[in-house]
């Protein structure tokens, strides 16, 4: 945002640090297993168009996650950043949604010439009430929901080493002769996903190699990651840490292409 001209406006600035997409198709997963959800854990009405979430520091050094409803204006921030160009993401004040103290997300850097990062201190509201708690990360040496879901963001991101482990004899349902409760039943309700569609983000479809799709599919207690064209990797909430691949067999092609004709797609 726009530089400070004077300590007072040092310490209101915003050190942009970097900022992600909140939308139905493309949202941290780590607030939830779908768009209303995640929307939900920031205070957050689901609107169809999404928003941007910038991550920065005030002149004090603490953090803070700024809501903006200009989402294309994040977009192009983040494609510039990915391919190594610099970009100056200074949102207007008409654009912003709502301030909320903390990170939901683990950054490993901060900004220069200005304290450490830390949490801002909770202020009261008029009627004495204390503010919203500071936004944190989830704690990564224990196994829950969130964590859960970062697991299989990071499949997502590494397919190719991921899929290089596995044996194709080594997965689940398919041939049939390992069956495991735990995957039957999350390749039953994702079939209940196409009878009734689940909540705008729970399937998603993003780019592959060649003409493949990647899907991310999340439900109570579960999530999967699958490449149309190969097999799927399963994360229970019960089994902490364990990646289940699912081979291809006879169900599995016909389940993933009509998932991905329901998925969200970016934009």
């Amino acid at each position: 945002m726009t530089g400070p001209d004077t300590a007072e406006d040092a310490e209101d600035a915003l050190f942009v640090l970097t900022a992600v997409l909140l939308t139905p198709a493309q949202f941290p997963s780590v607030l939830g297993d779908d768009y209303p959800e995640a929307c939900a854990a920031l205070g957050l009405e689901p609107y169809a168009d999404g928003y941007g979430l910038v991550l920065g520091q005030d002149g004090t050094g603490a953090r803070w996650t700024v809501v903006i409803d200009d989402v294309s204006l994040v977009a192009v921030a983040i494609a510039s950043w990915d391919c190594g160009m610099e970009y100056d993401l200074s949102p207007d004040e008409r654009t912003v949604v709502a301030g909320l103290p903390g990170w939901p997300l683990a950054l490993a850097v901060a900004a220069p010439g200005i304290p450490d990062p830390h949490d801002p201190v909770p202020e009261n509201g008029p009627d004495g009430a204390s503010g919203p708690s500071p936004l944190a990360p989830p704690d990564t040496g224990e196994w829950g929901p969130a964590q859960r879901r970062l697991g299989a963001d990071e499949i997502a991101l590494q397919w190719a080493a991921w899929r290089e482990q596995i044996d194709d004899k080594q997965t689940f349902v398919a041939p049939g002769d390992k069956p495991h409760s735990g995957v039957r039943r999350v390749i039953k309700e994702l079939h209940g996903y196409l009878d009734a569609p689940p909540p705008p983000g729970r399937v998603r479809s993003t780019f592959a190699s060649g003409d493949a799709r990647t899907l991310r599919a999340d439900g109570p207690g579960w999530s999967v990651v699958a490449r149309t064209d190969d097999i799927a990797f399963v994360l229970l909430d019960e089994e902490p840490g364990e990646v289940l691949p699912v081979g291809r067999g006879p169900e599995l092609p016909g389940l993933l292409e009509a998932l991905d004709k329901m998925a969200v797609r970016p934009a």
